[in-house]
């Protein structure tokens, strides 16, 4: 029988487990990886940190012990080879590389650590290589071990300091050599029988060779090495195929054979008949098309005051685009009937994407705005990232979340209702009242619907923080944040100098 005390004992130790802590010493432990002597390509810095489950802790980088060594096989192999670490979590700053990605009889580091039983890893950035992106995290998944990811602000601490091998991975990507590893996110990535080269658009794949500057002449010996690289073509019985992906970026008419990929627009107005289209064709034509189709629907005003003719829309098409492209970009392109619906209304722009947020990430931490970067789909993002229709890694929402500071907009209601994440911008603060699930908002006035709007974008904040902020007197904002508590909008935490709010998810 398990006596009582014990379990308050592990209860507290429960509590008291503060994963940034982990990511910060994992961050900090990162720095000081040492470089391989080649000249050839940069090694990237990571860093490790495993907790054990009697409460010790031991940290590793890379090349701590010998030239090349990754941080994980120094932490399981050189330094707890001997050791039983059932219930130990493991903090790495780079996903740990994936089956196939070393020299046999060599293991990757995914399988050592499916091999120790570790039971839950945290990841700080995906490998940035396209082709390997998110596959050690799979594996680490299929086999029973929990993932989770580093919060943003250390993504970009990781991104920073790895800055050239980041670069140098992306660039190897195109680098013409064989494919053995047959280990897939998708079955997109496999060859679609379906189709052959002739599906695909020569004008767009000259465009992208282009801008990619990837160096190869369509059709060459050269094209079909890095496309087959890219994960975009693959080769059977001696004859190249484009693969899912590939037909998807660059197929003439992919929807021929994925009639789910495209997007249904929507115009509603007071008044009028509904207005539908329906943009389809190559996923790199997509977002080009339903720009044009937002621009056209949306009203302007001409702004004269400048010599070239400009327009100010009626919603800034910069949020917009974000969110429409990261619904192309990231959405499952594996559930079967499902396309993009998008539409205008006179109350609010609504984005339905297909799919739950890509595993690990969870949906409220997109309600929070918080989510760390993490595709579902690397290499269309790589695709999309190349031909300059995405923003950096790892700036996911920063557009969005400058909504109410920059526009003075109402942040997006963000929910899921299967099999569609759904993304509800509304127009202006009446419309939010209107169209909003959580009724107690019609009760704040417009200020403190900003306010509110604070609270959702930081989650957990102080008294004093929000004063700041929005350079309030104590008493106003002493004020706001009793009315949200009372309608049962955020928590009050905490008690004296410790007391803090926290954002009640919904």
């Amino acid at each position: 029988m398990i006596k009582p005390y014990f379990l308050k004992f592990m209860e507290e130790v429960k509590n008291k487990f503060n994963p940034r802590e982990y990511m910060e010493m994992a961050v900090k432990v990162m720095k000081d990886s040492i470089q391989e002597p080649r000249k050839d390509k940069v090694s990237p810095n990571v860093g490790a940190v495993l907790v054990k489950s009697d409460g010790s802790i031991e940290t590793a980088c890379r090349g701590e012990l010998r030239e090349g060594d990754h941080a994980e096989f120094t932490l399981l192999e050189r330094k707890n080879r001997s050791e039983k670490l059932d219930e130990a979590v493991l903090f790495s700053t780079l996903e740990p590389c994936a089956p196939g990605a070393r020299k046999p009889p060599k293991l990757s580091c995914s399988e050592r650590i499916v091999n120790a039983r570790i039971k839950k890893v945290w990841i700080g950035i995906e490998d940035p290589d396209p082709a390997v992106d998110r596959k050690g995290i799979k594996y680490l998944q299929d086999h029973g071990v929990e993932v989770e990811i580093f919060d943003s602000d250390f993504q970009s601490i990781i991104r920073d300091a790895n800055k050239q091998f980041i670069y140098e991975a992306e660039e190897r990507a195109k680098n013409t050599q064989e494919v053995t590893q047959e280990f897939f996110l998708t079955d997109k990535e496999k060859i679609e029988l379906k189709s052959n080269i002739d599906d695909l658009s020569e004008k767009d794949i000259k465009n992208f060779i282009q801008k990619a500057n990837l160096g190869v002449e369509p059709n060459s010996k050269e094209f079909y090495k890095t496309f087959i690289q890219l994960g975009l073509l693959r080769k059977k019985d001696n004859e190249i195929f484009p693969t899912g992906l590939g037909l998807l970026l660059f197929g003439i008419r992919p929807q021929l054979v994925f009639p789910n990929a495209l997007i249904r627009a929507t115009f509603k107005t007071a008044g009028r008949h509904d207005d539908i289209d329906t943009i389809e064709g190559p996923l790199i034509n997509q977002a080009d098309e339903i720009k044009q189709w937002f621009e056209k629907k949306m009203d302007k005003q001409i702004i004269r005051s400048s010599p070239e003719r400009k327009f100010i829309y009626d919603y800034p098409i910069d949020v917009f685009l974000e969110a429409i492209i990261n619904a192309i970009v990231h959405r499952d392109y594996d559930i079967d009937g499902a396309p993009i619906y998008f539409e205008i209304n006179d109350d609010a722009i609504i984005i339905k994407s297909p799919g739950l947020p890509v595993s690990p990430l969870k949906l409220e931490q997109m309600q929070r705005f918080n989510a760390p970067s993490l595709s579902r789909n690397p290499q269309i993002m790589y695709v999309f990232d190349q031909l300059g229709l995405v923003e950096q890694r790892g700036l996911g929402f920063q557009t969005i979340k400058e909504l109410p500071k920059k526009y003075g907009l109402p942040l997006p209601i963000v929910g899921f209702e299967e099999p569609y994440l759904i993304f509800t911008f509304p127009r202006n603060r009446d419309s939010e009242r209107k169209i909003s699930a959580n009724q107690k908002i019609e009760k704040l006035t417009d200020e403190e619907l900003v306010g509110y709007d604070y609270a959702r974008l930081r989650g957990e904040f102080s008294r004093k923080e929000y004063e700041l902020h929005f350079k309030f007197d104590t008493k106003k904002a002493e004020r706001h944040l009793k009315r949200m508590v009372e309608l049962g909008l955020i928590l009050r935490k905490g008690s004296g100098p410790g007391t803090y709010y926290e954002v009640v998810t919904t």
